[in-house]
């Protein structure tokens, strides 16, 4: 009992010292550059997207940087999105719409739709966004002029998450949590290692010659998380890549309501452990069931210490996430318990591998 007493403990050490080197060495994107200014292919993924398609389509017309085409890749959806997309490229000649013939055996439709994008886009970069993100600011040329100070070939950004709902409060955290309590994102750019890597298909930067030599989303098409699968990919092959959160500029609700989130989160959580099962259980095991141990085994110095070191982790992920402290704080056991729930549902899809995700089985 003492042992995993101090193992607790010394993961809760850890966890803050990732935390504060997120924080202080939190990567801001630069000022644009006026003499760079190439062209952009927006590139969108859209499934049932009605909801969302318009207004990431109007975002991205009041963007002051204009060396733009955005093309939409309509998939197969059963509701009103192809006639919104439609709407707006009448008045708009920068925007393009596609249809799916149907998905390829073999493919998944996000990996799928992605691809066929890619093939149509005439832009130096390929900037993959998903409907339901929202950006503002000059977020294009900011980050293009990222991906050319540092030779980027990849550029990734996590979007501040807009969360409505109690339900939502109860899941979405625990990605941020897990990702800046683990990895110090700094090392995404400035390590060669391919376990130090991190992505979000929501916001994804690709340098275009490089995204058509390596056919990143056609390698990894079968691949449900296929944004890790593609940065680790990047990296082993000697490819400048970088991670990036906590901007305003990019915004997204990723779910609405609890058992959305649940459903969403259990597609990609074990894949934040290195696609382990056991390391996510371990995770959940020492950092929702640990403080029992200490209080049992260690001084109650030690045990104020824990407590402090777990409350200074939640702050500063939050502030780094720009989340609501009070409630990341108030609700934060509870995440933990919801957290576990859906390991367990991860984990049970993975032994059925069947998942269900926008109407669609994935085998």
């Amino acid at each position: 009992m003492l042992i995993i007493a101090y193992i607790a403990f010394g993961f809760a050490v850890v966890q803050l010292l990732v935390a504060l080197i997120n924080l202080t060495f939190r990567q801001s994107l630069p000022q644009p550059d006026p003499d760079f200014q190439p062209l952009v292919s927006i590139l969108i993924p859209a499934r049932n997207e009605a909801q969302n398609i318009g207004k990431l389509l109007k975002d991205l017309q009041h963007q002051p940087y204009e060396n733009i085409e955005v093309l939409v890749f309509d998939d197969q959806s059963e509701d009103e999105t192809a006639t919104i997309v439609e709407a707006l490229s009448s008045s708009d000649k920068r925007i393009k719409l596609f249809h799916s013939s149907g998905l390829p055996e073999g493919w998944l439709g996000k990996n799928y739709a992605c691809h066929s994008l890619a093939k149509k886009a005439n832009g130096t970069f390929y900037l993959f966004l998903d409907a339901d993100v929202r950006i503002s600011g000059d977020i294009i040329h900011q980050s293009v002029s990222m991906a050319k100070k540092y030779q980027l070939r990849l550029l990734t950004i996590f979007p501040k998450q807009l969360i409505q709902s109690y339900g939502e409060w109860l899941v979405v955290p625990s990605m941020n949590y897990i990702l800046l309590s683990l990895l110090p994102l700094i090392l995404v750019r400035l390590s060669k290692f391919a376990s130090l890597a991190a992505a979000n298909g929501q916001f994804m930067l690709f340098e275009a010659e490089t995204y058509n030599n390596q056919q990143p989303h056609k390698k990894h098409r079968m691949m449900r998380v296929e944004d890790i699968g593609i940065a680790r990919t990047y990296k082993r092959s000697g490819l400048q890549i970088a991670c990036l959160t906590g901007t305003n500029d990019v915004r997204c609700r990723m779910y609405s309501g609890l058992k959305d989130a649940i459903a969403g989160l259990s597609r990609s959580v074990i894949m934040f452990f290195g696609n382990s099962a056991l390391l996510a259980i371990l995770f959940w095991l020492i950092t929702t069931l640990g403080f029992l141990f200490v209080l049992i085994a260690l001084p109650l110095s030690a045990i104020v210490a824990y407590l402090l070191l777990l409350s200074l982790t939640r702050i500063i992920i939050s502030r780094t996430s720009r989340q609501n402290i009070l409630k990341n704080m108030v609700l934060g056991f509870f995440e933990k318990l919801v957290l576990g729930y859906v390991i367990y549902r991860a984990i049970r899809s993975e032994t059925k591998q069947v998942y269900e995700w926008k109407g669609r089985k994935v085998s």
